[in-house]
Order: structure tokens, then C-alpha cells, then sequence
């Protein structure tokens, strides 16, 4: 029989996977002459479809009537969709390692210290410390190679971590559960941006493929909204926060490797520069064996005064 560790490092693995695809698949749109507008709407109308008849028959629909997922489905959904997919048609694959997954660490510590004032503690200051010097370097080297530093699908990458970095704070002060949490995003969402789609939105889905679709609203609908989130929160509960989490970030960096072959995209050696720069300071390996986050401990504390 498996040990909880074991059943743990199963989850990690196979959220790795999917978030490694994201990426792939993601960059895949561009090629495939699928717009960051079109994905969208496919991923949540699917997944629209799949989880509100399960919540009807089970009689859980309430808790969609309260702030929260609604919040959390305009942030982590649909803010952070349009942008992460936006800025895959403008750089490559590793581009996405380095500005988006690589600066959520960072940005979720930004946002847990403007909404809840949660001061950075010295392995959040070196973790910045270490980005910064990355991203710094980098754009050197590629302002050298290119005569550009910073591009307009790095600032989209940018902005998507930050998107993702206040969902996560949100989340963890809300502690709604993992179903709640997954299928509030995912039902709001569509019912907010499915309608502004329809009738405000450019829409090129005949410019692509029938299969090329299929695989995509499959993938992003399925494996991407309900899957991922799932597997991922399972393993936090048998490894922790800070190990599933240091793990399961380095599937996009695994990804922008795997995009060289595959897409045939290019890795200079100022892209290598920030992929390991940003790698170490998102994973911060000095506290592979820390204990909680100090958000974590902030909210834990802040409610256990509540309570008193």
C-alpha cells in the first residue's frame, strides 16, 4: 500500500505534466492560429458544461452566490487567462518560464504584503534578490543580442503573475475548498465572458483547425481547470505547501527545454541565464525543508486571534 508521501509525489507528477503542457500547448495556439479570445471561451465553456450539471445534482450551488468565487473567477480566470494566453503569441515557450511562472513567487509575496501589509522575510528578500540580478542579466545580454531587453509578451507574462499572485493570496485568506475554489472560477468565468465574447469580441475560429480545437478545449478545459487543480491541492495536503509547490514549478521550466525540439524555438544564452536565475530564486532550494510559508503563519495567526 502507498505511503501518503508517495500518493503525494504521484499528484506533483502528474500536475507537473499538465502545467508543462500548458505551456507547450499554450505556445501551440499561436502556431495553430488560435487567438487568446477563441481558447478562452472554448476552455470555459467546456468546463462550464461538465461541472454545473454535477453541482445541480448534487444541490451545491449556493456558495456561488457569495463574493468570493466570483472574485477569484475575475482574477485567476479571466484576467489571468487573457493575458498568460495573449502574451504566448507575441515570445517563446521559455519566455513564460522566466516572466510569468518564474515571477509568481515574487508576486504573490508583493500582493500578500499590499493586501494583508505582510512584511517580506529574508527568503523572500534573497529570492528577490536573486530574480532581479536574473532578469537584470538577461535583459542585458538580449538588449546586446537584439537590441531589445523586455518585449510586450513579457509585460503580458508580467502582469499574468501578478494576476496569479494576488488569486493565490485571495485564495489562501478565503480557504475555500478545492472543489468550491475550481468550480467557482470556472463557472463564473464563463458566465461572464462567454456573453462578452459572443458579442463584442473578435472571433477566428475558422482560421484553425477542427481537430487542433478539439484537442485544445479538451486539454484547457479539462486537464488545465479541473484536473491540475485537483491533483495539485492533493498533493499539498500529503507534501505541504512550500515542497508541492517548489516541485510542481519547474514543469514550465522543463517545458521552455522541451520547446527548443519540439517547436523549434530558439534558447540563447541570455534565455539560459534567466531560466536558471529565476529557477533557483521561484524555488528558493535553501528551504526545501522549511516549514510553512510565512504567509501562511501570518493568516493562521490572524485567525486564531479571531477566534479567541
Amino acid at each position: 500500500m502507498m505511503t501518503s508521501r508517495t500518493q503525494g509525489y504521484i499528484y506533483v507528477a502528474i500536475t507537473m505534466c499538465i502545467w508543462g503542457g500548458f505551456t507547450i500547448t499554450a505556445r501551440l495556439n499561436a502556431i495553430w492560429h488560435i487567438s487568446a479570445w477563441d481558447i478562452a471561451v472554448l476552455r470555459f465553456s467546456l468546463a462550464f458544461c461538465i461541472l454545473m450539471p454535477i453541482l445541480i445534482y448534487k444541490k451545491d450551488l449556493n456558495f456561488l452566490f457569495k463574493k468570493e468565487p466570483f472574485v477569484l473567477a475575475m482574477i485567476g480566470g479571466v484576467a489571468y487567462c487573457l493575458t498568460s494566453y495573449s502574451a504566448f503569441h507575441y515570445v517563446p515557450a521559455a519566455h513564460a518560464a522566466i516572466f510569468l511562472n518564474g515571477c509568481i513567487p515574487l508576486c504573490t509575496a508583493l500582493a500578500a504584503y499590499f493586501i494583508f501589509k505582510q512584511a517580506f522575510d529574508k527568503h523572500t528578500w534573497l529570492s528577490l534578490s536573486i530574480m532581479l540580478s536574473a532578469i537584470s542579466v538577461m535583459s542585458l545580454l538580449m538588449y546586446e543580442e537584439t537590441g531589445v531587453a523586455f518585449g510586450f509578451g513579457d509585460l503580458l507574462f508580467l502582469i499574468s503573475a501578478i494576476w496569479w499572485g494576488i488569486f493565490t493570496v485571495l485564495l489562501k485568506q478565503w480557504k475555500l475548498s478545492a472543489w468550491h475554489s475550481m468550480a467557482g472560477v470556472a463557472i463564473w468565468s464563463a458566465i461572464v465572458y462567454v456573453p462578452i465574447y459572443l458579442l463584442f469580441l473578435p472571433k477566428h475560429l475558422d482560421q484553425a483547425s477542427m481537430p487542433h480545437l478539439v484537442m485544445q478545449t479538451i486539454f484547457h478545459g479539462v486537464f488545465v481547470v479541473i484536473v491540475a487543480t485537483l491533483t495539485y491541492v492533493e498533493a499539498i495536503k500529503r507534501l505541504g505547501a512550500f515542497q508541492a509547490g517548489s516541485v510542481v514549478t519547474l514543469a514550465p521550466f522543463i517545458a521552455a527545454i522541451v520547446a527548443v525540439p519540439l517547436l523549434g524555438e530558439p534558447l540563447s544564452f541570455a534565455i539560459i541565464c534567466g531560466l536558471i536565475g529565476m529557477g533557483v530564486g521561484a524555488l528558493q532550494p535553501w528551504r526545501w525543508f522549511g516549514r510553512k510559508d510565512s504567509l501562511q503563519l501570518a493568516l493562521d495567526q490572524k485567525n486564531q486571534l479571531k477566534n479567541k
